[in-house]
């Protein structure tokens, strides 16, 4: 099978498009022949050794398909059926071996690419507006990069909960989408001082959280952005990483509370998965939620498909097709 992987870290000359053995299930694994895989952030990561693990190394945490195999031990999925799931790596491929515990049945109605486009990024605006800081009626919510994939699915979900969205975006064009998916002010911060605006929009009270995935561009001004007693929510670094910071900083700048979540944490059952899974594909069939995919690249061009998103060129969701 063909699939992409890293043998040394670097820049997008590290990826390789080659052929490996077509792997077999143990148990309690299902193989799925992937349909669409998508493509994130924490990809490039991975490709530059920001987060590091054994080389040589299938890029890919995402995808949807169809079981094609099974090993012993499984009850839940079988043969045919068709899956997504998400915080499995290797999907950057033809196939791919998957706990069960981690796949999602396909509703009837979702196509793959949709399926593929919302198990990621959809599951981690879930858990950012449901748990991280349950976002309620009232709330006021700053949301970077509200134009992009994550983003847009981030300002639904929040209005969905009956907060005010302020978005920022970093060009013109991505203001149409941030107001699309339903913020009610949208800042281009390449233009503006987003904190002097947030601030003015607010009568300098602050937002009560900030949804936070550019880091080290945003993270101060956003941190003057908040209330007293206010929520950071850095869950991203697309500018690089944030540097330490003294937490006595949290002190004089209100009682601020900082987190920075993972999804695995959010996602560590398959309880858990599945009820997340099902409250995304309820909304989506209800017209609640759009899955916006921006663009598509075949699997061979996933140097072509990083580099699209590497330039925040993103007006949605990015996915390989095998």
């Amino acid at each position: 099978m063909k699939v992409v992987r890293v043998h040394q870290y670097g820049g997008l000359e590290a990826l390789k498009y080659e052929d490996v053995s077509l792997p077999e299930p143990g148990a309690g694994e299902a193989r799925i022949k992937i349909e669409a895989s998508g493509v994130n952030f924490i990809d490039i990561y991975h490709r530059l050794g920001r987060y590091q693990g054994p080389l040589p190394l299938t890029l890919g945490q995402e995808a949807a398909g169809t079981v094609d195999a099974i090993g012993s031990n499984v009850t839940d999925v079988k043969p045919g059926e068709r899956v997504a799931f998400a915080s499995v790596q290797g999907t950057y491929a033809e196939y791919v071996i998957a706990p069960v515990w981690r796949l999602v049945p396909i509703p009837a109605e979702a196509k793959a690419q949709q399926a593929a486009a919302v198990m990621l990024q959809g599951m981690t605006a879930h858990y950012l507006t449901q748990d991280t800081y349950p976002i309620k009626k009232g709330n006021t919510a700053l949301i970077h990069a509200a134009g992009g994939g994550t983003g847009q699915l981030l300002v639904q979900i929040a209005k969905l909960r009956g907060a005010r969205v302020i978005g920022t975006v970093s060009t013109e064009e991505k203001i149409a989408l941030a107001r699309e998916a339903g913020a009610d002010e949208v800042i281009n911060y390449t233009q503006k001082d987003f904190e002097v605006e947030v601030k003015k929009l607010t009568n300098n009270a602050g937002v009560d959280v900030v949804y936070d995935s550019v880091g080290k561009d945003t993270f101060d001004k956003s941190l003057n952005c908040l209330r007293r007693r206010g929520y950071m929510v850095l869950f991203g670094q697309s500018s690089g990483s944030v540097p330490p910071i003294d937490p006595q900083i949290l002190n004089a700048k209100g009682s601020l509370f900082l987190t920075r979540p993972f999804l695995a944490h959010y996602t560590a059952d398959r309880a858990e998965i599945l009820s997340r899974a099902n409250d995304l594909f309820k909304w989506i069939a209800a017209g609640q939620l759009k899955v916006r995919i921006d663009k598509t690249f075949p699997l061979a061009e996933a140097a072509e498909a990083q580099r699209y998103l590497e330039n925040r060129q993103s007006k949605g969701k990015i996915v390989l097709i095998p």
